[in-house]
């Protein structure tokens, strides 16, 4: 299976993540966000950038997860209600944290709150599976500055 990532070229071809906190994550805690498509991972960082920083330079990183990596996935029927809005950050990141403690899996399935019936992979760098993984490609992207026009 193909995830894909966007980032800056600095870390493009670095699969650990910021540790900066984020929905599924603690401050601190590692992991690395893909999304399952190119346009999810392109939304998926529109939403957290101004128009002003959509015009940077960026790569997508092409990630390949080999089938006998073993996927844990989150159910959105299992996520509490308002899982989605900023407000429950805490509640997805007491998920992602464990599942990060655990170590039972390298790659976590998680519902995109920004697209129903669209999924997000997380990467946990120190899973021993970690070693299968690896970036494919990396491509030139640019955002379409359309996508945040006033």
């Amino acid at each position: 299976m193909l995830v894909y990532r966007i980032t800056t070229e600095k870390w493009a071809g670095n699969l650990r993540g910021s540790g900066y906190a984020a929905r599924w994550n603690s401050n601190g805690v590692f992991v690395c966000y893909t999304g399952s498509s190119r346009a999810l991972a392109c939304l998926e960082m529109v939403v957290h950038l101004t128009s002003d920083r959509l015009k940077s330079s960026f790569k997508m990183s092409v990630v390949e997860i080999p089938d006998d990596v073993e996927i844990t996935e989150i159910k959105i029927e299992d996520l509490p209600d308002g899982w989605t809005d900023h407000d429950g950050y805490e509640q997805c990141q007491e998920i992602g944290d464990k599942w990060i403690q655990d170590f039972e899996t390298c790659v976590l399935k998680v519902p995109s709150a920004i697209i129903k019936h669209e999924y997000n992979y997380l990467i946990n760098p120190q899973h021993s599976d970690f070693k299968k993984l690896k970036i494919v490609e990396i491509e030139d992207f640019e955002f379409d500055l359309r996508i945040k026009e006033n």
